[in-house]
């Protein structure tokens, strides 16, 4: 008996039979709690790599049906060990459709145990083998922003802010320049977007200046082929062996003192490499003769000295350059962003349509009857604004004085200076352009505030063709191609327009000048106000206006044209779906005109998306500011907060 109460081999072969149902259950839980942890987090990673990849295709412009179906292939094929049909996916895309906003993903697996049931049913229980599991993320858009910055450069830049002590102009390069690099902070916060934030820079006064480096760009106009091209230019007026003669819709060069250029386009590029001046001159020495300074009654000499023979031998240069300044384009093109159509052929036929060209800036030499020298500095008797260059004609009319085109073929005298203007690049008074440029870089943000930095004052107000021109360096169709597609989502577009003065555009006689050749206005971007267009009976400032009379050759008529022409261009950029801001600096209620600029203002700019009226909460609050000098720094961090909304760092 002894022995057999210390036999225990039975009892622990009871006792692990009697263990062996939770041991291998407790095995069986271990085993499926694994692999369904494995299964979770592979459905987890899936759909975590789905968002970020249709968060992409969205941005790209793909259709809500088209991200769906892209969202769940991509999270099927990230799946791994995880069987599709265990699983579903929901696809919340954000609701607003300019971008932003937040995409949505939802998963749902449905675990399917390998041991458990079989564990259950041993134990007598009810089999159920569906473990259902949820996970969701969200992704919070990344707005990419292209923003372009329209500052006023005008004379009047140049007065003292209100309440400041300081200028205008050197206010608004504070105020920019911070305004850039509170975004560019930002935005460096956002590593996997290319080019997060760019901006580009319009300095505008009378003209804008598109820059002298895009002259041979292709749409530019190089062949003369815009109506606008031979305004005030009468190339019937070259005789002899000079002639001109149009073919092929190209005005060409003809005769043999063209030399080697004959057959080339007559155009105002080849005026500017065309005029020449004696740029430098050197004596050469041919001999010595003997010269009689007193002479005897009977005629003979009686003293006199030996001087030197010979002649100056003349080295001639370019009188001018084109300095980048562009003319508006006839209506509706100036106030749209259509692109550029050169259709020019490999022979030179043109088949393209001329006036969606830019033209350069040429403004014609003004009524004038001789050079001014060290040897003839004799005023001219036609006082007008811009005469650099002799006529060419004694015609006692002063248009065709303007209009003769032998003129600029004479070569100008050393030493010659003109008796009043400032040549052909009259009215280009601005720096060029700068185009997007990403600010998350140091070259970027360099660039721009280098940019900011060199802007000055001098010029008249021509809000319109700035904004047009701003327009133009956010889009992604030529003359600028930096922007994004317009069809891309999570991309804003942004003009902001700072000006301080209305829109002017000048009579001469309104600045001192008289008007020989009956222009009815100092040259500016819209060309003379007297000179109407091809098949156009009014000048290209006036057309496409209403209620102004035709004839009005009257400033406060060219500032009302100008309105016009600057609230048909903030219309079809806002549709387009560029958002306008605009700032009025130092502009009062109480002056009619500056009133009148305001309101154009005011009505210009677009809708918040954030913020409400203050004064009417159902409404959105417009995206415009009045500032003075003084509060100019704080209107530009409140556009700062603006733009710092619409690109919402995720």
């Amino acid at each position: 008996m002894r022995n057999f109460f210390r036999d225990r081999g039975g009892s622990y072969g009871i006792a692990v039979a009697a263990a062996m149902v939770p041991l291998l259950g407790g095995l069986a839980i271990a085993v499926d709690y694994a692999e369904m942890n494995r299964q979770k987090q592979a459905t987890m990673n899936a759909l975590d790599a789905a968002g970020i990849a249709a968060a992409r295709h969205l941005v790209s412009g793909a259709s809500d049906e088209a991200v769906k179906t892209y969202a769940r292939d991509f999270f099927v094929a990230n799946l791994g060990p995880v069987p599709p049909e265990t699983t579903a996916l929901n696809v919340t895309l954000p609701t607003t459709q300019s971008g932003g906003g937040t995409l949505k993903l939802s998963a749902t697996l449905h675990y399917q145990p390998l041991f458990f049931p079989v564990f259950q049913s041993v134990r007598g229980e009810e089999i159920s083998t569906d473990i259902a599991f949820n996970a969701s993320t969200e992704i919070r858009m990344k707005n990419t922003l292209e923003v372009a910055l329209v500052l006023d450069n005008s004379g009047s830049m140049d007065y003292t802010g209100t309440g400041s002590g300081q200028k205008r102009i050197e206010l608004l390069k504070t105020a920019a320049k911070q305004l850039v690099d509170t975004i560019a902070l930002q935005a460096q916060q956002i590593k996997q977007v290319d080019r997060p934030v760019q901006f580009s820079l319009v300095p505008f006064a009378g003209s804008v200046n598109v820059g002298p480096d895009n002259a041979g760009a292709s749409w530019m106009d190089g062949f003369g082929l815009s109506p606008v091209h031979h305004e005030n230019f009468d190339w019937a007026t070259l005789t002899g062996n000079r002639t001109a003669e149009k073919s092929g819709g190209i005005w060409k060069k003809r005769g043999s003192d063209w030399g080697a250029a004959e057959n080339e386009p007559l155009t105002r590029f080849s005026l500017y490499q065309d005029m020449q001046k004696v740029e430098s001159r050197e004596w050469v020495a041919t001999g010595t003769e003997y010269v009689c300074t007193r002479y005897y009654s009977n005629g003979t000499c009686r003293t006199g000295q030996w001087r030197e023979t010979g002649y100056y031998e003349n080295t001639l240069g370019p009188y001018a350059s084109w300095q980048g300044c562009v003319e508006a384009r006839p209506w509706p093109l100036n106030v749209n962003d259509a692109a550029p159509d050169a259709g020019i052929s490999d022979v030179g036929i043109a088949f393209g349509d001329g006036k969606t060209l830019f033209v350069p800036m040429f403004a014609p030499d003004e009524p004038g009857d001789r050079w001014a020298t060290e040897a003839d500095d004799s005023p001219d008797n036609y006082s007008a604004a811009n005469n650099w260059w002799n006529d060419g004609t004694e015609s006692s009319s002063g248009s065709t004085r303007q209009k003769n085109m032998a003129k600029y073929y004479e070569v100008r005298p050393f030493g010659a200076t003109s008796p009043q203007g400032t040549g052909p690049n009259y009215s280009c008074t601005t720096r060029p352009i700068t185009e997007l440029t990403d600010v998350t870089t140091e070259t970027g943000i360099a660039g721009i505030k280098g940019a900011i930095d060199a802007m000055g004052p001098n010029g008249a107000t021509n809000v319109p063709e700035g904004i047009a021109w701003g327009w133009r360096t956010v889009s992604s169709t030529a003359p600028f191609t930096g922007g994004r597609p317009e069809t891309e989502r999570g991309n804003d577009k942004v003009v902001i327009v700072l000006t301080d003065g209305e829109n002017t555009y000048y009579t001469p006689s309104s600045l001192g000048f008289s008007d020989p050749a009956g222009a009815k206005s100092t040259y500016s971007a819209y060309g003379y106000t007297a000179v109407a267009q091809d098949g156009q009976t009014t000048t290209r400032l006036l057309t496409g206006t209403s209620g102004l009379g035709s004839f009005d050759y009257s400033n406060a008529n060219y500032t009302a044209a100008l309105n016009q022409q600057m609230d048909a261009v903030c219309s079809n950029a806002k549709t387009a779906g560029v958002i306008v801001m605009t700032v009025a600096l130092d502009l009062s209620s109480s002056n009619a005109a500056q009133a009148a600029q305001l309101a154009a203002l005011e009505k210009c700019a677009s809708e918040s998306r954030f913020r409400k009226d203050a004064s009417d909460p159902s409404k959105p609050a417009k995206l415009f500011w009045n500032a003075t000098g003084g509060t100019l720094a704080d209107i530009f961090k409140k556009i700062a907060d603006e733009l710092s909304n619409l690109r919402i760092i995720g």
